[in-house]
């Protein structure tokens, strides 16, 4: 039964992956943690509940890079989920760094044949547990201490990011956006999880080798004994996997982190809510306004953009808007929308980003779904493709 929670989490992992990264991309890296911390359940429960041998040789060490994975990508879904900048930047390649640099580090004991894996694995894990093994740069069992450590770094770097950009918001708009209070809370509750899981686990690594302490006048070997650890850590991630739906605007909403500077009151909130019937006398310029202020959040560059999702976000009937679309702008509902990528596109082009990520990655960025697709598009509306554009702009020195 203890097997179902990990499995749940990782079908959790999946949705948050398929439905929801086009809505938010911060969410890939929330569907990533998730995706890890799941499979590292299911590592613990092979070593140590499956009583495989099978299983025990395939967990042993194989997946100890996944536990140098869990805090960069808690990092990026709460940097990214704040910044006002979605892209992925190649400097944060650098957090992926000690993964790389543990799975590189145990090729001495991954590289053997299976059944001399297995074979240890088994003994260590049910008779010596002795984790001292040597790879090339560092042990076993340094690694294993500093997997908690580097979590614990993670959890710390995050909430000075928090509170830094907390200050940067302040600053710049004197208010903070209305669903502040929301997102600190989910926030902290996943970093309160990996503190306390990674706090267990280094605490009873520490008890196994060294001399037992007392915290709080509880001896170590009493709070960090094996049963204890177990349950923590297990207990940890089995809450993690369900904490998610205590806040269904983050699992199912399109939640951002942004300053509303028109507050509105509770009457406005619940008129906004409904949508707007269709009527002969709506106005053009009512229109036009509302499209003019919903374009400000650049909502065209999500793959998933629809009419359907437009009339739902404006409360404006998608008869209204197909008709103001084709009357008004001469132009359907698909042709004004990549109008709008073509140029937003264009800026990134202008603003240097094309010297720093590919065409392919330009038109991921502003909502196309293949390169092809941009490509024919950008050709349609300026008479040239993306690369001839840029090396036009780069010969006028714009």
């Amino acid at each position: 039964m203890e097997i179902l929670a990990p499995v749940f989490g990782i079908f959790t992992s999946f949705i948050l992956l398929y439905y929801l990264s086009s809505l938010n991309r911060s969410n890939i890296y929330l569907a990533l943690f998730f995706l890890c911390c799941n499979l590292v359940v299911m590592v613990y429960f092979g070593l140590h509940y499956s009583k495989i041998e099978f299983w025990e040789g395939i967990c042993f060490v194989h997946f100890l890079p996944l536990s140098f994975l869990l805090g960069p990508s808690l990092f990026f879904y709460i940097k990214y989920t704040l910044s006002n900048n979605k892209a992925f930047q190649p400097i944060d390649l650098l957090h992926l760094f000690p993964a790389v640099f543990v799975a590189i580090n145990c090729l001495p004991f991954t590289t053997l044949p299976l059944e001399v894996k297995t074979r240890m694995a088994h003994e260590i894990v049910n008779y010596t547990e002795d984790y001292r093994l040597n790879f090339w740069w560092a042990t076993f069992e340094q690694l294993l201490y500093g997997r908690s450590i580097h979590v614990m770094l993670y959890a710390v770097l995050s909430i000075v990011y928090f509170f830094w950009n907390k200050r940067q918001v302040l600053k710049a708009f004197g208010v903070l956006p209305s669903n502040h209070v929301i997102i600190q809370r989910w926030f902290f509750s996943l970093l309160f999880l990996q503190v306390l899981i990674a706090g267990t686990s280094l605490g009873h690594m520490i008890t196994l080798y060294f001399k037992p302490f007392l915290i709080l006048g509880i001896p170590s070997v009493e709070l960090f004994s094996e049963s204890h650890f177990f349950r923590i850590c297990g207990g940890g991630f089995f809450i993690q996997n369900f904490i998610l739906f205590l806040y269904p605007k983050i699992l199912y909403g399109n939640i951002s982190y942004s300053v509303d500077l028109e507050e509105e009151n509770t009457f406005q909130k619940i008129k906004s809510s409904i949508a707007k019937p269709l009527k002969n006398g709506i106005e053009t310029l009512e229109i036009t306004n509302a499209i003019q202020q919903y374009l400000v959040t650049t909502p065209f560059i999500k793959k998933d953009f629809t009419l359907s999702q437009m009339s739902f976000d404006l409360k404006i009937t998608e008869r209204v808007l197909s008709t103001y679309f084709n009357k008004e702008l001469n132009k359907t509902f698909g042709e004004w929308k990549n109008d709008l990528r073509i140029n937003y596109a264009c800026d990134l082009i202008e603003n240097g980003m094309a010297q720093k990520i590919t065409i392919e990655a330009i038109s991921a960025e502003v909502g196309f779904v293949s390169r092809s697709k941009f490509i024919d598009a950008f050709k349609e509306r300026k008479g040239v493709t993306p690369s001839t554009y840029i090396k036009e702009r780069k010969s006028t020195g714009a």
